[in-house]
């Protein structure tokens, strides 16, 4: 279910003080690189994600296969930053970005 705008408004004021977990490069979503951003986005459920990407074109194409991920949300897009959702059932209050 997509997010609604206020819910989106939500995440981008808290995801503004986060810093970036998982930076992509040239390489784009490895195997690995796929493991980590399911990995973090289990713990914290909002993450920011650093596209180290010259090219605008590539990034797009990035951003598209980080959104085609089960589950996961675009919130935002800023230049070379972009801000990630995918809901967890059971939360680690400990861990998540939205329960702190």
């Amino acid at each position: 279910m997509p997010l609604s705008a206020d819910r989106k408004k939500q995440f981008r004021a808290l995801g503004h003080n986060l810093k970036p977990i998982v930076t992509l490069g040239d390489n784009g979503l490895s195997d690995g690189v796929r493991a980590e951003l399911n990995r973090a986005l289990d713990d914290h459920e909002l993450i920011k994600v650093k596209i180290a990407v010259a090219e605008r074109d590539d990034r797009k194409v990035l951003l598209d296969e980080l959104a085609a991920m089960p589950g996961v949300e675009l919130v935002q897009q800023v230049g070379k930053m972009a801000l990630l959702y995918r809901a967890n059932p059971k939360p680690n209050p400990k861990l998540s970005n939205l329960l702190r």
